[in-house]
């Protein structure tokens, strides 16, 4: 009887070490050999905002989505050779054509037929307006703007933005130099502005999704993230997390704002979240 119990136990722990072990999601951060799945057949470009770069300000949501499986990219857009920690700060249009050429080569190395989109701030705004402007719509599955100043801002918290990113200094520098044309074309009635918001923003066969927070300080008034046509979905954090108090610079970094990315993202897979609490800053 001793025996036979043995041998069952043996049995049992050969069957647990010869059972193939549950696959971890095939995902990547910028690599060239990613290639989508099945389950996430789309690769995901994230545009930082501005004055940041792909190292900061959604490196740790990319990891995160990532995670998920998904092939993940980002790159610095928008900055002045003299000046690479800081992105961002070149005019709209030209920035457009830096991420249109990324987007293309994306495409090309992992062999997908679309990409996704996801950014931030000065990044969200460039969701909308390169799927819009570039002629690239028909290779854009989704949208995920975060906090996009669609309608325009007044940047009347630039300082602050540059001291919570840790790069006053660099920030101080660079505007000294060559000023910030961006700004300029995001300022209410700017010109990437007016080209965003002439005629319809969302594009046909593209699924877009805005985020932001009631208590975004940089972009305001709030309600002018959103996009208000048909097959947009505009949200504000706190419809789902009611107590966040997340700002503009922490809605990066927001595990609720992370968890609304990924389920707009795959929505036919979306999963309910247990509410952290965010950075009022």
């Amino acid at each position: 009887m001793r025996l036979r119990i043995v041998l069952a136990a043996a049995a049992l722990l050969t069957a647990a070490f010869a059972a193939p072990a549950t696959a971890a999601p095939a995902g990547g951060v910028n690599d060239p050999a990613c290639r989508p799945s099945a389950a996430h057949p789309r690769p995901v470009v994230f545009l930082h905002g501005l004055g940041a770069t792909s190292d900061e300000d959604l490196n740790l949501l990319q990891d995160h989505v990532a995670a998920k499986g998904y092939c993940t990219f980002s790159r610095t857009y928008g900055a002045y050779p003299q000046f690479p920690v800081v992105g961002g700060l070149r005019p709209i249009a030209d920035s457009a054509t830096e991420i249109k050429q990324f987007i293309g080569e994306v495409l090309a190395e992992t062999g997908a037929a679309q990409v996704d989109l996801v950014g931030h701030s000065e990044g969200g705004f460039q969701t909308l307006y390169v799927t819009k402007t570039q002629g690239i719509a028909d290779r854009v599955g989704s949208v995920v703007a975060i906090a996009p100043p669609t309608h325009g801002t007044t940047f009347a918290n630039l300082t602050k933005l540059a001291y919570l990113l840790g790069i006053r200094d660099e920030v101080g520098k660079v505007l000294t130099t060559f000023g910030c044309p961006a700004c300029d074309n995001l300022i209410t009635d700017g010109s990437a502005v007016q080209t965003l918001t002439n005629g319809p923003i969302a594009q046909p066969g593209v699924r877009y999704t805005v985020l932001t927070s009631r208590f975004d300080e940089l972009v305001t008034p709030t309600e002018t993230s959103f996009v208000r046509e048909p097959g947009v979905t505009n949200e504000y954090v706190q419809d789902t997390c009611p107590f966040d108090p997340v700002g503009h610079i922490g809605e990066a970094y927001d595990r609720n704002v992370w968890n609304l990315v990924t389920n707009a993202l795959d929505p036919a897979h979306a999963t309910k979240f247990l509410c952290a609490a965010g950075s009022p800053g």
